[in-house]
């Protein structure tokens, strides 16, 4: 119980960052490639600085962890970024989570420690919550290319998830993984991206997403992460999509309707299935 609160937590951070993206894109502040990399380079700079400031250093970079934990974050950054230049955010969270959760259970199996039938049959629940609250209404913005790239970054948040549960020091870690991250990012936003559109409202959001949803929300994730079975942060995670939505009808005025509500049930009902013993105490 002491790791729900916040655990939770970390899920508003997550779905923080949607609705950051989503205003900034949306209201013509930022293009979607230029929002990924002020996001990654101002969290790469909070992080080095908080790390500098507690007196410890920046592990290894040319480290194995490192490098797959900075090349995992970098692949998520970058499908996530390319992906919602042609998905709608409903279809891309989606597709986002429910790759994420796929990874990790597969994960979990390949390492001996399968999810229990209660859990699977909890995150089947609230997956199936999220198709109702998010799957397209009929003909929903999409395309190959994008759902494609939304694949790609949900495998990167899995792993880097996965990666982060063998991390000793997990504020040096992420920071370390933001600061690598940062030259693939660049280099796919001058190879893929479209730099069009930045307003200092575009900044604004970018930076706050970057270094404090992102960075600090990543760090505390990376903390939790040893307490925590690859199973349980799956379902967790299958949460952020709803607190996202949430976010937008109170913050940006989107609407929602019975199948939201449906849909929030499930998820939530779900998740909480998954983390009940099923056994009195």
């Amino acid at each position: 119980m002491r790791l729900l609160l916040p655990t939770f937590v970390t899920m508003v951070a997550f779905a923080a960052n949607s609705v950051l993206n989503r205003y900034a894109v949306d209201a013509g502040y930022a293009d979607p490639g230029s929002f990924a990399a002020i996001r990654v380079l101002s969290g790469a700079i909070v992080l080095i600085a908080l790390v500098r400031a507690q007196g410890r250093r920046i592990p290894p970079l040319m480290a194995v962890q490192r490098l797959i934990g900075a090349g995992t974050l970098a692949l998520y950054m970058i499908g996530f970024s390319l992906a919602y230049l042609t998905l709608d955010a409903g279809l891309g969270a989606l597709i986002l989570f429910g790759v994420v959760q796929i990874t990790m259970f597969a994960a979990a199996y390949a390492t001996g420690v399968p999810p229990t039938p209660r859990r699977t049959l909890g995150a089947a629940i609230a997956f199936g919550g999220l198709i109702v609250v998010l799957g397209p209404s009929g003909g929903g913005g999409g395309g190959l290319t994008g759902a494609v790239a939304m694949a790609a970054a949900g495998i990167g948040w899995g792993f880097y998830t996965l990666a982060g549960r063998k991390e000793a020091d997990p504020l040096a870690a992420t920071a370390a993984n933001f600061l690598l991250a940062l030259p693939p990012v660049l280099a796919a936003l001058f190879l893929f991206g479209n730099v069009s559109t930045l307003a200092p409202a575009g900044v604004v959001l970018a930076v706050l997403s970057g270094a404090v949803t992102s960075g600090l929300g990543y760090a505390l994730w990376y903390s939790l992460l040893p307490r925590l079975e690859p199973s349980f942060a799956a379902v967790i995670q299958l949460s952020v999509p709803v607190i996202a939505v949430v976010g937008g009808v109170v913050l940006l005025g989107e609407t929602v309707g019975l199948r939201f509500a449906l849909g929030a049930v499930l998820v939530l009902g779900g998740i909480g299935f998954a983390l009940t013993t099923g056994r009195r105490t």
